[in-house]
Order: structure tokens, then sequence, then C-alpha cells
């Protein structure tokens, strides 16, 4: 392992990328000098991981504002470009939510994200939903020519099949696939993650504190502000939100024996579960992110990685992940 400033380097991928063990992510962050701060300090403290999309924004999916991220985040890296690895993502058009992934549409997203950020080239670019109608080959191939043009460094999808995955892969090698992933979200473990092994390609959790509920800071529903998206989230509704707050406050037993926070348990856990994987918590605040860095510290012994499994096997989270948008 190396080290960058006190915090751990993980390789993502086979292909030469390497990141801080801990990324950041940008989605929700408002567009203020609060945020470029809380991205300047983790660059002081070696976090050099970034993750954005050309639809984020500050009011992503609350007030059918998209977009504007980039820009932010761009403006924080400003003279600082080289100390950073940037990912960003096409593929969901505002604000109808259509996936798209035609060639010409990969070059015209290309080029405006180059220009929203203030930079020459991408390190790693996600499609950040496969198009059901493009065969994900052809969309591959537009972003392979990418590479060539120097526009970008690494290829990454976003919530992929293990199918579409090895597919994919076959036309350009993939470095990285980026999908939730956290104690209450393990679905990609019975077939996206032996794939990723097989394949050497790394893994970069999102929502990897499960939205804020394995923070341990959601305790009511009314904890969640009157505009906050996740009230639309079926976890986060009725039953399923007292179901799910039970194995919540049985990890918070867990950690206060460890003298850890919850959020550092449930990143220990994530970054036990193999060298390949780099979650991307968000946060607005830079003593959350000095918080999660506290989970590089944690270590999980062979029995509490039982104990966690007992507490919260695969599957038990109460409730989709997603609303219907139909």
């Amino acid at each position: 392992m190396e080290f960058t400033h006190g915090v751990v380097k993980r390789k993502l991928g086979s292909l030469g990328l390497e990141v801080s063990a801990l990324g950041l992510g940008t989605m929700m962050m408002p567009d203020n000098e609060d945020s470029i701060r809380t991205i300047h300090g983790a660059l002081d403290q070696g976090v050099n991981f970034f993750d954005t999309a050309d639809i984020y924004g500050e009011h992503f999916m609350q007030q059918g504002l998209f977009g504007g991220n980039e820009q932010l985040v761009g403006r924080a890296l400003k003279g600082r470009r080289d100390q950073a690895i940037l990912a960003t993502k096409f593929g969901i058009v505002s604000p109808t939510m259509k996936v798209l992934g035609h060639p010409a549409y990969v070059k015209k997203s290309i080029d405006s994200s180059l220009l929203q950020l203030g930079t020459d080239y991408i390190d790693l670019y996600y499609q950040h939903r496969v198009d059901p109608d493009i065969p994900i080959e052809e969309t591959v191939g537009a972003m392979a020519q990418l590479v060539q043009e120097g526009k970008v460094r690494f290829l990454g999808l976003s919530e992929a099949t293990a199918d579409q995955i090895r597919r994919a892969h076959a036309i350009h090698p993939i470095t990285a696939v980026e999908t939730e992933y956290s104690l209450w979200s393990r679905e990609i473990e019975d077939e996206v993650l032996p794939v990723l092994d097989e394949l050497g390609i790394g893994f970069v959790p999102y929502s990897p504190l499960g939205r804020g509920f394995l923070t341990g800071q959601i305790q009511t529903f009314d904890d969640l502000p009157a505009d906050d998206y996740r009230r639309f989230f079926p976890r986060f509704q009725g039953d399923n939100f007292n179901k799910n707050l039970e194995v919540v406050r049985l990890i918070e037993q867990l950690a206060a024996r460890k003298n850890c926070t919850t959020p550092q348990l449930a990143l220990a856990w994530l970054l036990a579960q193999g060298e390949q994987i780099v979650p991307i918590p968000g946060t607005k605040r830079l003593d959350r992110l000095q918080e999660n860095l506290g989970s590089l510290q944690v270590t999980i012994t062979p029995e509490e990685l039982a104990e966690i499994e007992h507490i919260s096997p695969k599957g038990f989270a109460a409730g989709e992940r997603y609303p219907s948008f139909s």
C-alpha cells in the first residue's frame, strides 16, 4: 500500500489508475464557498478522487433543476487539477431522466463536461446508465475514441449488469464500475463483484452510507427536511423506515464497542470487502470528511465481520432502492 498525506492509496482496476482509498462524492454539494473549502480540505488531507456528473447539481432530484456541479468542482480544482483524479459521467438527460448512449451523444457530452470542468481531460469517464436502446458496444466504442483523442484516460460504467460489463470490456478495457453498495444494498455481490474480480476491474460504491441512513443521524422520518429527495425513497417510508432503523441501531452498538462512529464502521466494512473497492461517500462538510477518513484506521476482525453479517445479511433492507418513476 502507498500513502499520500496519511491516506491509503488503492489501485482502481488493473490499468494503472491509483486513487485515495476513499473518494469524495460531490453530487449534493451546494454551489458555494463552503463546498469549495471542503474540496480543498480533501486535497490537503490526501483525498484525490472526486466524483461528479453532468446532471449533478445543488437541486439534483429536488426541484427539477439539474446540472452545475461540474462547474463547482472545476472551480474548486482550478490551480490544483494535477493533484486530482477526476471522474464524471454522461448519459442521463435533464430534465426527462431519459438515458442516452448514442455515439454522437457521447462526443457531445465529453466536450460539454470538459468545458464545465475547465479541464482538457477527464481521468475516469463513466456511462451513467446503460441505454437500453443502443448496444453497449456502440457506446463504449465511442468512449474508446475519446481515449485515443486524449480527452479521457480511463473508462467506467455505472449500474451495469455483469453481462453488460463483459460486453463493454471486450470493446475497450473498463477500469471501474460504480454502483450503489453498502450494508443495506448488497445486490451486486452475486454477479457483478465476481465479474469485476475476474476481469481486473475496480469497484466504486456510491451511497456507501445508505444515503445517510447508516450514519445514525436519521432517527425519524421528520429528521428529513421537507424538500429532501429521500422522502420519496421506499426505504425511508413507513414500516420500512422502522425496520431499517432497528438494524442501524445494532450497527451503532457494535461501533460503540469498537470506539468508532457508525459511519466509520460502515465504511470500514466496505473497505474490507476487497482491495479493489474505493467508496465515495458524499458530504458537504469538512468535519464529516475527516470523520469518514477515520474509517481507514478501523480494523474489523473476522469475528466482527461475522457479527455484521448476522446483523445485516444481504437483502435485509426493507423497501426498494429507488421510487417508481412510472
